[in-house]
């Protein structure tokens, strides 16, 4: 029976690597859309809580006026970016809430000069692409309920107040009454400061719904039926003011108050808000509407966007790529039914005439199934299968062209996956839906295993995505633990003691984790030097169910690298059968290889992985 295992799984690899090499060919007829995405590394930041430049701009409880849970009477005050994540600070104990209700409430002032400061940071990290979570004015520490996507948030900008003046002398139905507040000049200027260092931006387009502070919803709420605006939303009741009780009803985005929905027809969103959208549009991507889109954001990250009718994103397609035909267009394809774990097939939107890619959480999904958990741990096998499968559903250029991430701001922080394992991707992973979740920092085991992963997300297919301070050493549970303030090396924290799950933890240090730094450092010059780790096909050429190991090559033209992955707990040593004798450097470690015959003998460490380059 053994024999014929192994028989049977080699037969597997071998259609595998088949698989692989058919799909090759294809590579040749039609290269990445936009051509710079298969080169690029990502780093996802999440302005509020990124860096404080400007200690001027903070936010104050004013600005909260809007955002859940509605209080600006409670004293308050800036939250102290280095302090315990869990511990409630004097004036959050005042007012009796716990600390769910108070994390919703806090301000650290993560700014636009904060990232700006960090730009270099970045450019010496080997970033080249960033995606910014909202940045239009919104009074939420997220920024998903747009007060108006007309206008930088001004608590990003330099001078809130003369923005909030501007804004004032504006209608904001009409595009040739917009002007520029210092927030979105400061913006226009990180836009500039990126590309002098070769850095694309990307920002997030909310589109599929509001805030309840948006100026045509508040239109709706002050007027009734008679607002011109009244057909943006779905208004399930009117209120009746000779009454004393509010009537005032209306769909929100998944049932949420705070998220007006706004209005579809057959062909997605209704032609005022497709064409006030679609002004939008050209305001950022070519702020001098002088043809030359330069000077704007480099593409869209598209919100929920499963929610929005497709022939909407088709027609948002045309308008991106006639402003900058090389803008990126990447949506958020996430859940068909989070109820019954399953995720959603992206390939509807990956047709070549709406997105360019998606974020790839069916890829994280599957990582975390091999990698992370134990006791529902999938073979090497089943791994290698399910990653083709995820591979054949759409063209093959599309597979340079996702968005490779392991976490975000809508999941556990990749850290605090692996000391979780065994919950399915984004299930249960808080202590707020799962009082067992452990909110502890890894320890060196598990360090380890996120070296691993990173090792893997760093030689696929597909532009690989950090989200911040994945490289820093941070770690975290789902919203909103996900989304504390970024580790510097410039700050002294306090450990973290306070907790409020039910498993206990110990006192942990929160210090930037200078050896993660230079992990990743290492792992994204490899790839941005390395042409074939970037544009090369791959091909299986190993695997073993009982070593846990498996290796793949990335070919482009002449060059040539193999990759192994020793996902056991033990040093393997492995037999990889090659096509031919050559020498190899390991471009990790410099140390050159020599292959004598055609099978190339290796030893690989346990929970780690080798990137060969043939010389």
């Amino acid at each position: 029976m053994k024999n014929c295992y192994h028989l049977q799984f080699f037969f597997m690899i071998f259609i595998l690597t088949t698989l692989f090499a058919c799909r090759v060919d294809y590579a040749t007829l039609e290269e990445p859309q936009p051509s710079w995405i298969a080169d690029a590394v990502f780093y996802q930041i999440f302005p509020e809580r990124f860096r404080n430049g400007d200690n001027t701009n903070d936010p104050d409880k004013k600005s909260l006026y809007g955002s859940y849970p509605h209080d600006t009477t409670s004293e308050w005050h800036l939250s102290p970016w280095t302090s315990d994540w869990y511990k409630l600070q004097p004036w959050e104990k005042a007012n009796g809430k716990g600390f769910a209700y108070n994390a919703q409430r806090r301000r650290y002032g993560g700014d636009l000069e904060g990232i700006i400061e960090k730009l270099d940071y970045l450019k010496d990290l080997g970033i080249n692409a960033i995606y910014l979570n909202p940045v239009f004015e919104s009074p939420s520490l997220h920024k998903y309920d747009a007060t108006t996507y007309i206008h930088i948030d001004d608590n990003f900008g330099p001078n809130p107040q003369i923005d909030q003046r501007i804004i004032q002398g504006e209608d904001p139905s009409d595009p040739k009454t917009w002007r520029w507040t210092s927030a979105d000049s400061l913006f226009l200027k990180l836009i500039r400061e990126a590309h002098l260092r070769n850095i694309r931006i990307i920002i997030d387009g909310v589109f599929n719904h509001v805030g309840i502070t948006h100026w045509a919803f508040l239109d709706v709420r002050k007027n009734g039926p008679k607002s011109k605006f009244k057909d943006w939303f779905t208004i399930l009741s009117w209120d009746d003011p000779s009454t004393p009780q509010d009537e005032f009803k209306y769909k929100g985005w998944n049932n949420v108050a705070e998220l007006p929905e706004l209005k579809e027809d057959a062909n997605g969103l209704i032609p005022p808000i497709r064409d006030h959208i679609f002004s939008v549009v050209e305001r950022w991507m070519d702020p001098n509407q002088d043809g030359d889109p330069s000077d704007g954001i480099d593409g869209w990250r598209l919100d929920v966007a499963e929610m929005i009718h497709h022939n909407f994103w088709k027609d948002f397609r045309i308008k991106v790529k006639t402003v900058n035909p090389d803008a990126y267009i990447t949506g958020e394809i996430f859940w068909d039914d989070w109820k019954n774990n399953k995720l959603m097939n992206p390939a509807p939107w990956l047709k070549g005439d709406e997105f360019d890619g998606v974020m790839n959480y069916q890829w994280a999904a599957l990582v975390t199934n091999y990698f992370i958990d134990k006791k529902n741990k999938i073979s090497t096998a089943s791994f290698l299968k399910r990653l083709a499968e995820l591979d054949k559903r759409y063209d093959y250029r599309f597979r340079f062209q996702l968005l490779n991430l392991m976490d975000s701001h809508d999941t556990d922080r990749l850290a605090s996956n692996i000391v979780n394992p065994d919950l399915f991707y984004d299930k249960r992973v808080s202590p707020f839906d799962n009082p067992e979740y452990d909110v502890r920092k890894p320890n060196a085991d598990e360090w380890q295993k996120l070296k691993l992963i990173a090792l893997f997300q760093f030689t696929c297919q597909g532009a690989p995505m950090i989200y911040y301070g994945t490289e820093s050493g941070m770690w975290g549970a789902d919203d909103p633990d996900c989304r504390k303030p970024m580790v510097w090396d410039d700050m002294v924290y306090e450990p973290e003691r306070a907790n409020i799950s039910k498993k206990p933890r110990p006192v942990d240090t929160v210090a930037f984790d200078y050896d993660l730094f230079e992990y990743y450092k290492k792992l994204i010059h490899l790839r941005r030097k390395e042409i074939a780790l970037r544009r090369g096909s791959l091909k299986v050429l190993y695997g073993n169910n009982e070593k846990d190991v498996f290796a793949f090559t990335r070919t482009h033209a002449d060059d040539e690298i193999l990759v192994v992955i020793n996902n056991s707990d033990q040093n393997q040593a492995i037999e990889i059968k090659m096509n031919k004798k050559a020498q190899w450097k390991n471009l990790l470690t410099d140390e050159v290889v020599y292959q004598k015959e055609l099978q190339l003998p290796l030893t690989v460490k346990k929970k780690a992985g080798l990137i060969l380059k043939r010389i």
